[in-house]
């Protein structure tokens, strides 16, 4: 099956001597891992909120920063605030970004969020279309996407599952955001996170998910009887609605 394009993707460059040690500064994974392939990361604001999230490849010297078009401007803008006198450049490509599901061609990329979303690769030679429901693939998967469930300045990525997708890598060294990320690793159990949960009916996105008498959490992207809802963990229980939808949370296996 050939890759299909993903719309609404933009892909920059980053280049110039302090690149790797720039990235590093300034990212929650680590950029050296790109050397055994695509590294999924965020930055963050110095209070250890999610800004902006994106997948990092190798390209010859360079890396390719792979990144939803809502968002390529505005982080050409952040990092040029940290640039600063260092050897950086980053600028807009036209590259295209490809997904699919099997054999991985070459020059791919599994994904490293989850085996289930396939492989990415970038200029794809040949395309084609696709009968693959990506959304269902995310839901069931409970992997947040940036502008529905991750919001810049409000989420904090540990209770957007970014551990468990391979977004975060608490052995490198300082990032911006990395004392308060480091603290919720270590020095707090987290009370509430993203989880799948089960939907009887679809509601609009943001609904407020309540149980006896208190907010419990909120709906977000819905697929096929299963959701991503925000929650409150000491707040679930066995009764939830959204609206008039009944929600029901499986505790993770």
């Amino acid at each position: 099956m050939l890759p299909e394009i993903i719309p609404n993707r933009s892909i920059l460059k980053i280049s110039g001597s302090d690149t790797k040690n720039f990235l590093q500064s300034l990212i929650t994974n680590d950029v050296s891992h790109t050397k055994n392939g695509l590294v999924y990361t965020a930055l963050l604001s110095p209070k250890g909120k999610y800004l902006f999230d994106f997948f990092i490849a190798p390209k010859n010297e360079d890396y390719l920063i792979d990144i939803s078009s809502d968002n390529a401007y505005q982080l050409i803008q952040r990092m040029n605030l940290y640039k600063l006198r260092a050897d950086v450049t980053i600028e807009e490509t036209g590259i295209k970004v490809g997904r699919g599901i099997g054999n991985i061609p070459d020059g791919a990329y599994q994904d490293p969020r989850s085996d289930k979303l396939g492989y990415r690769v970038y200029d794809p030679s040949q395309t084609g279309s696709s009968i693959i429901n990506w959304e269902h693939i995310r839901v069931e998967n409970c992997i947040p996407e940036t502008g529905i469930e991750l919001k810049s300045e409000e989420t904090y990525i540990l209770e957007a599952n970014f551990e468990k997708l391979s977004g975060v890598d608490f052995r490198k060294g300082c990032y911006v955001g990395q004392e308060v990320t480091a603290r919720m690793k270590h020095k707090v159990e987290l009370k509430k996170g993203f989880a799948k949960v089960q939907i009887s009916e679809t509601v609009p996105v943001g609904t407020e998910i309540i149980s006896n008498n208190k907010l419990v959490g909120n709906v977000f992207t819905q697929s096929n009887g299963l959701a991503i809802a925000y929650l409150r963990f000491d707040r679930i229980s066995n009764v939830m609605k959204a609206d008039k939808a009944e929600v029901i949370y499986h505790e993770p296996i």
